[in-house]
């Protein structure tokens, strides 16, 4: 359990990647996006909601909740092998990095911040140096494509309160980001239609949730025995890539 944030684990976890004697000891692996393995197969569930949209004539505008960038990446790669789909857009939380870019032609990493939405708490996702690489590192063709809107805690509130009451439907606060873009850029650009993905379960986020619809949130038989797991975890400083790399010579 690292004090930091994501970047400070990310940025850890690619100085392991590069040392040698751990190379030659351990073979190590990243179940994030990190490893493209990760996302590779994330392809096709685009694909698969596509089979499922009616509107052929019309292809779907579609929106990813992004925070390191892998989900979207996976989801423009397919585009790039021939899925139909007329524009994607990352919904991002206060963490505003890709939207100031493509705002401003100027990629600047920034010290992320906390939200609610937290598994999109990067300030540098990493994937993104691979979207710019899909379109060849051209601004303009990659901003005829994706758009990005950056979503603060309050409007994601609004959204998971405002959706309950209208559908009876509990969002995660991920989810609520990408409803909430999606709909911006669609009343930005008349007679189109898309879908969102969804990205968690909202019992992982009951503190957040149950506030603000005023009802407890269900919790899965499976996810209650989870939680009354002891935890265990060792405790590292951000950066501290000495206390990283005993702890997995040791496991060597």
């Amino acid at each position: 359990e690292v004090e930091g944030s994501f970047d400070d684990c990310q940025r850890m976890v690619k100085q392991a990647f590069t040392d040698d004697e751990l190379n030659k000891k351990l073979f190590l692996t990243s179940a994030n996006s990190i490893n493209v393995a990760r996302w590779l197969p994330q392809q096709f569930y685009y694909f698969f909601a596509y089979q499922q949209w009616k509107e052929k004539n019309n292809p779907p505008v579609v929106c990813v909740p992004s925070g390191n960038f892998g989900n979207i990446c996976a989801g423009l790669l397919a585009y790039r092998s021939g899925l139909p789909a007329s524009h994607f857009i990352a919904a991002c939380n206060a963490n505003d990095t890709v939207p100031g870019y493509l705002n401003s032609g100027v990629y600047q990493t920034k010290k992320s911040v906390p939200t609610i939405s937290n598994a999109m708490d990067v300030g540098n996702p990493s994937n993104f140096i691979r979207i710019l690489e899909l379109f060849d590192n051209n601004f303009g063709s990659l901003k005829n494509v994706l758009s990005s809107y950056s979503i603060s805690d309050d409007d994601t509130k609004e959204t998971i309160a405002r959706i309950f009451k209208e559908k009876n439907y509990v969002l995660d606060p991920h989810g609520a980001v990408g409803l909430l873009a999606l709909e911006r850029y669609l009343n930005e650009h008349g007679g189109q239609k898309g879908f969102f993905l969804e990205t968690a379960h909202p019992s992982k986020f009951y503190d957040v949730i149950e506030p603000v619809i005023h009802q407890q949130v269900e919790i899965p038989e499976s996810i209650k025995i989870l939680l009354s797991q002891k935890k265990n975890t060792i405790q590292m400083k951000a950066n501290d890539n000495d206390a990283l790399r005993s702890l997995l010579l040791s496991l060597a």
